[in-house]
C-alpha cells in the first residue's frame, strides 16, 4: 500500500472517530473515564511508575484530570507535553498542582505554564499515557495526525510502558501502519 493510500485511509479513520468523540454526551465520557481510571490504577506499570507522563484530554478525549490528581495524591510526580512548534516535539514538563500549574497552550490543549521550567529528562519517565484518535488490536494507534507523540515515543526507552486509553468505539481490527508507528504496550479501554 503506498504511503499516499495509508494517509487517506487514516484521514477517514481519524474523521469519524473524532466525530464520535466529539458527539458523546458529557456524562457518559466521565463514567466511561472513571472506568478507565480504576483500570489504569489497578496495573503494574501504573503501580510501579514513580514519574508519568499523563496528557491533558481534550475534545471529547477520555478524561484524564481526575487521573492526574489521583496520582498526585498517590505520591507520584507527573508531567505533562508541552509543544515546540519550531521542532514539532514534546518537551515533558512537571506539573505540581493540576489546578494552579495549567494554562491553555499549543492547539487548545492545556499544558504546565511552567514550559521549560521544570523539564522532564525522558530517563525520568516511568510511565507514558497516550493519547489516541483509535487504536487496533494489535496496540497501534492512530493520532491527530502531526506525529508528535510517534517522535516523543522513539526517544523513550524500550523499557518505558506507553499506555493508550479510549473509549471502545476507539478500538479497531486493524489500523493502516508506516514505518514510525510504535505500538503501545497495551491499551485500556471503557
Amino acid at each position: 500500500m503506498s504511503g499516499d493510500s495509508v494517509k487517506i485511509i487514516k484521514e477517514k479513520i481519524r474523521t469519524k472517530i473524532l466525530l464520535r468523540l466529539r458527539k458523546q454526551a458529557e456524562e457518559s465520557r466521565l463514567q466511561k473515564s472513571l472506568l478507565i481510571l480504576k483500570k489504569l490504577f489497578a496495573c503494574s506499570e501504573f503501580k510501579q511508575a514513580k514519574t508519568i507522563l499523563f496528557y491533558a484530554s481534550f475534545d471529547g478525549e477520555v478524561e484524564t484530570l481526575e487521573m492526574m490528581k489521583q496520582s498526585l495524591t498517590l505520591g507520584k510526580k507527573i508531567a505533562l507535553p508541552s509543544l515546540d512548534m519550531k521542532s514539532k516535539t514534546i518537551l515533558p514538563t512537571y506539573v505540581h498542582d493540576v489546578k494552579e500549574d495549567l494554562v491553555l497552550g499549543s492547539y487548545g490543549i492545556a499544558e504546565s505554564r511552567h514550559k521549560g521550567l521544570h523539564p522532564v529528562a525522558c530517563e525520568e519517565i516511568n510511565l507514558s499515557i497516550v493519547p489516541g484518535v483509535a487504536f487496533d488490536l494489535d496496540n497501534y494507534r492512530l493520532g491527530r495526525g502531526a506525529g508528535y507523540y510517534d517522535r516523543f515515543l522513539s526517544r523513550l526507552s524500550k523499557e518505558v510502558p506507553a499506555i493508550g486509553l479510549a473509549f471502545d468505539f476507539q478500538i479497531v481490527n486493524r489500523l493502516p501502519r508506516q514505518e514510525h508507528d510504535i505500538p503501545m504496550t497495551h491499551v485500556i479501554s471503557g
